[in-house]
């Protein structure tokens, strides 16, 4: 399995990918401009349609409690679908 992938020219880290659901082509189609202020993309499938949340670290500007990483788990048990196919993805900070 690789670690990371690259979606539209920006390196990830894969942290998570539950039920093995990367789809590079998909992903891609539905992480827009809007997700770039974020440190964490998570992806999940309810009903065969993905859904992103974007996750930030402590020290990213724009933290507040809904998009702190340290919520990520409950998240995923509280707000998707029992035991879904999910994955998180740490953004790589260019040098």
């Amino acid at each position: 399995m690789k670690d990371t992938i690259v979606l539209n020219d920006q390196k990830y880290k894969i942290i998570d990918n539950y039920g093995n659901c990367i789809k590079t082509e998909e992903i891609e189609s539905f992480l827009t401009s809007y997700f770039d202020i974020y440190d964490y993309i998570c992806g999940d499938y309810a009903y065969d349609r993905l859904r992103l949340k974007g996750f930030c670290d402590k020290e990213n500007k724009n933290l507040n409690k809904i998009n702190d990483i340290k919520g990520y788990e409950k998240y995923i048990s509280d707000l998707c679908s029992y035991k879904c196919k999910h994955f998180l993805l740490k953004k790589e900070k260019t040098k």
